[in-house]
């Protein structure tokens, strides 16, 4: 299901190094714009983004429509910001919702699984034996969110030092599922799974969703242990820029989520 929400395009059965994934997408020529005007416009109950009154289909021809006009204006202000070419890099929260479209809704309980397992072995449970300065970041940034979902879960997580793995209860894990069950619209799903793995943590995504935290805090707590590093030792110009790109990955997802659920 990880390579369904994977935004790649491979020819079928080809396996492409993820490097030369990158070098590839960098060498493809983009497409010339071809429209003038960008509109949304509803039918059926769902709203469409329009080229030149032409309504927009994903990759895989399904009519590329949202269940509510401020996620479809989302889509259409990336549309009307392209410039001469049409760069799906871009273009986060269109990719995001063709992905949900072709992908997620085909299979939405194979997401939601994979979303409660990567809380079975969440970011947040996994702590630092040392130094004190990093282990109180952790506690500060981390422990208000467990708690927050224990609550929710209505069950108490395991927390460890160091990396060696530590089975969480059952009960905890399924109380998160009772809520991720509500998640109905696949779109909504493709957002969470985003920022699930954006940032290494069920948990985070989920409280974002509820209100719990928002984006930015979720992201700074999922890079905690990286930004100590840092404060450290410095930081590689390319590890920032791939840090700046999926940070607005993150976003997107946040951005299209609430707009989904106005």
């Amino acid at each position: 299901m990880r390579d369904i929400l994977s935004f790649s395009d491979p020819a079928e059965g080809e396996k492409r190094d993820p490097m030369e994934s990158a070098q590839a997408n960098m060498r493809r020529q983009l497409p010339k714009r071809f429209y003038k005007s960008v509109e949304t416009g509803e039918r059926d109950g769902l709203h469409h983004i329009l080229l030149d009154g032409r309504a927009v289909k994903t990759p895989g021809q399904t009519p590329l429509a949202l269940s509510t006009a401020a996620a479809a204006s989302l889509i259409a202000g990336e549309f009307d910001a392209q410039g001469e070419e049409i760069n799906p890099a871009a273009m986060p929260c269109y990719r995001l919702a063709n992905t949900a479209l072709d992908g997620v809704a085909a299979d939405m309980q194979a997401v939601l699984e994979d979303i409660l397992r990567y809380c079975g072995t969440d970011l947040l449970f996994y702590r630092a034996d040392g130094p004190p300065g990093l282990t109180d970041r952790q506690r500060e940034a981390w422990d208000p969110v467990v708690d927050w979902a224990e609550r929710v879960a209505g069950a108490r997580f395991t927390l460890a030092e160091g990396v060696m793995h530590v089975a969480q209860p059952r009960e905890a894990i399924a109380g998160l599922g009772i809520h991720l069950k509500t998640v109905t619209d696949p779109v909504i799903l493709a957002g969470l799974h985003s920022m699930t793995s954006l940032t290494g943590s069920g948990l985070l995504a989920l409280a974002v969703w509820k209100g719990e935290i928002d984006a930015g805090q979720a992201w700074e707590a999922a890079h905690v242990d990286e930004d100590w590093n840092i404060a450290q030792w410095g930081e590689d110009a390319e590890a920032k820029a791939r840090r700046t790109a999926r940070r607005a990955e993150m976003d997107a997802a946040d951005r299209l989520i609430e707009a989904l659920e106005d």
